[in-house]
């Protein structure tokens, strides 16, 4: 099965797509959202097509609601499943959240209380969507606003359940771990320090912006700015850890120009290969 490349990759906007193909080799590879190509045909499956001759590729879903109360939508897995036969991509990742209830679709990644209820949902939701997809997945931690007084378990401590339970790997997104412990006031360092990183598969990137309550900064993850450099700290720290991961700048609204996105992935790129050349020191000193 393939893998990521241990380098950056960028989310892929059409807009940026000319200026991409005339750039053979600037980044490692690109990342989609799933539910943007789940057409037949059209310019979306041209252009996903053409980058995919010369890019790894990974697919990102947001609409397979991993964490609802009601059974997995068998029309989304199938439509899911033919687009993941079509690209054969590296890597395929979802949530830890929820979209629906019912009939009802929410278009948001909503958070869940960590109870062993929430949790043999969650395991056995990824058992179906492994089995039916027939490959393993990746699930990416989220960035949240509020907290449960139900909860039981920390959410590191129910990642690390849910990925030895499956067999699914894990996606750190290290500017949803920043967003959520400024929200409530938790140790992001401390998060990192008890995060299983031997499953992580991917690494996200992204910007977010700021509000000031009168209880103190409110984040949000955004996905509309460069990287913070507290969470570039936080990313040097898990490669310190981990090693070099591949790893996505992600850039959703307000999109620049992608010189702009490539001088981060530069900047990623940079602590990559520090990590890279701490990993052969490293060797070299053992033996």
């Amino acid at each position: 099965m393939q893998t990521l490349p241990h380098s950056t990759g960028l989310g892929f906007k059409p807009e940026h797509f000319h200026d991409l193909m005339g750039r053979p080799g600037a980044v490692g590879f690109l990342e989609v959202h799933a539910e943007n190509y789940m057409g037949a045909g059209g310019a979306p499956h041209a252009m996903l097509t053409a980058i995919r001759a010369d890019h790894a590729l990974s697919i990102h879903g947001v609409g397979l609601s991993i964490g609802g109360a009601d059974g997995l939508n068998r029309e989304h897995l199938d439509r899911l499943r033919k687009l993941l036969d079509r690209y054969e991509p590296a890597s395929f990742s979802e949530h830890l959240a929820w979209s629906s209830h019912g009939a009802e679709w929410l278009n948001d990644l909503l958070p869940l209380p960590y109870t062993d209820e929430t949790l043999a949902t969650i395991c056995n939701h990824i058992d179906e969507v492994q089995e039916h997809l027939g490959r393993r997945m990746l699930l990416e931690n989220p960035a949240t606003y509020v907290t449960f007084a139900q909860s039981t378990w920390s959410e590191t401590d129910f990642l690390t359940q849910i990925a030895r339970r499956t067999g699914c790997g894990l996606l750190l997104d290290v500017n949803n771990v920043f967003v959520s412990a400024t929200n409530h006031r938790f140790d992001a360092r401390a998060y990192l320090a008890a995060f299983p990183l031997d499953a992580v598969g991917e690494v996200h990137l992204a910007g977010h912006d700021s509000e000031e309550l009168p209880s103190g900064p409110l984040l949000i993850d955004s996905h509309s700015a460069p990287v913070a450099d507290p969470v570039w700290a936080l990313y040097a720290e898990v490669l310190d850890r981990a090693g070099p991961l591949p790893t996505l700048i992600e850039w959703d609204t307000d999109i620049p120009a992608l010189d702009v996105l490539l001088s981060e992935a530069a900047r990623a790129a940079v602590l990559l290969d520090q990590a890279r050349y701490r990993g052969k020191q490293g060797q070299t000193d053992a033996a």
